[in-house]
């Protein structure tokens, strides 16, 4: 692998494609809007992004966003660009503006999309990386020849903490491997996250002393730094065994600052992600976004479902899920949970196998389990018998 990180992009535009490739390495490096002296040849052959790749695409007929320069012919076009790894350094954070940054404003474009990144060795072994990924959570929770079949906690908010927990253990009784705060619920006066978490581990426990088998519950812990360290630390004081947070609200730093040192799975809510990804030629692809949080510890994300209640469709999903189960790199392979979710009941479990090939997944089903007519122990014997028809 290079020693240089790398980045691919779909661009859409009314210049030059070649010149504007340009434009982005420079205005990612060493470059600004107009030549200053300090950049000399030497300067820009040591520390200068370069354009790796360029291939033209496709003409359109209309811009695909507003406020980009006009032209007679719009063009879209792969892009890669590469930078030396020691300008850069080891920060996963710096590294989403390094190859993320002002691209999405410049003018020259009226489609952009970040659509995947490659690291060299030394920056994947750098980072914190999943510390129990798909393996860690299998040992956790008991399962490892199909998927985890689980749930959310529905209603999302408006419960107690022991309504919750009347919930969880309706659920564990169920025979679900995975239960999660929804992503709406965290620490709210109606239901303050300490008394969650003591009340529905209590059910938990108890469960687990008559079964053997304690469900693993992702308790959303997302909030500033300092709190989610007190609830992070709460939740295994309490015997929990997952912890959740929302990527977008925490950020890459907050993260980091929780998931370093965990001693319990992260669970990684991608909460806001449609915001960054849902028009076609703005934002980020799933498998770059993704890498910066596996990077940053990540053991489980969240990458919606087949025919699910969202707008991505199957193959975007699919895409999703496949590059969470891919090596990042040897030293590092950061192979963590695709978690299935969104309207998922067991007629989706076919396509989600026949695509996917894998039962490394987790699948959550909350109405499709907890609206079953027959009860959540028959949704989920269902989706279990799904799994094992197809398997």
């Amino acid at each position: 692998m290079s020693d240089r990180i790398e980045a691919d992009y779909i661009i859409e535009t009314a210049g030059e494609p070649e010149k504007v490739a340009a434009t982005m390495a420079g205005e990612q490096s060493s470059g600004t809007f107009t030549k200053v002296p300090g950049e000399t040849p030497e300067l820009l052959e040591r520390a200068g992004a370069r354009v790796e790749s360029l291939e033209i695409l496709e003409t359109v007929a209309e811009p695909s966003l507003p406020g980009a320069r006009q032209g007679a012919s719009i063009r879209r076009a792969r892009v890669t660009l590469s930078w030396p790894m020691a300008t850069i350094g080891l920060s996963v954070p710096h590294l989403s503006i390094v190859i993320g940054g002002n691209l999405f404003e410049l003018k020259d474009f009226s489609g952009l999309r970040l659509d995947d990144i490659r690291l060299p060795e030394a920056f994947l072994a750098a980072g914190p990386g999943p510390r129990f990924g798909i393996e860690g959570t299998r040992r956790l929770s008991g399962v490892y020849d199909r998927p985890l079949i689980g749930t959310i906690v529905k209603p999302s908010v408006g419960f107690t903490p022991e309504q919750t927990a009347d919930l969880a253990e309706t659920m564990a009784e169920a025979g679900l491997d995975f239960i999660k705060d929804d992503e709406l619920q965290a620490d709210g006066p109606a239901c303050p996250f300490d008394e969650r978490v003591d009340a529905v581990m209590r059910r938990l426990k108890q469960h687990a002393e008559r079964t053997g088998k304690l469900p693993m519950f992702a308790f959303n812990i997302t909030g500033e730094v300092d709190d989610m360290k007190r609830r992070r630390d709460h939740v295994l004081e309490a015997g929990g065994t997952c912890i959740m947070m929302s990527l977008n609200a925490v950020g890459l730093s907050g993260f980091m600052a929780i998931s370093r040192d965990s001693e319990l799975p992260v669970h990684a809510h991608r909460a806001g992600w449609g915001a960054l990804s849902r028009h076609p030629m703005l934002g980020w692809s799933f498998p770059a976004w993704s890498k910066l949080w596996r990077l940053a510890g990540a053991d489980h994300i969240h990458v919606n479902g087949v025919d699910n209640k969202f707008c991505e469709s199957n193959e975007s999903v699919i895409r999703s899920a496949r590059s969470c189960l891919e090596l990042l790199g040897a030293s590092k392979p950061a192979i963590i949970m695709p978690v299935f979710s969104s309207g998922q009941t067991p007629k989706q479990v076919p396509e989600t196998y026949r695509a996917l090939g894998s039962r490394d997944l987790i699948h959550a089903a909350g109405g499709g389990i907890l609206g079953h007519p027959r009860g959540p122990a028959a949704g989920v014997a269902e989706m279990r018998a799904a799994w094992e028809a197809v398997a």
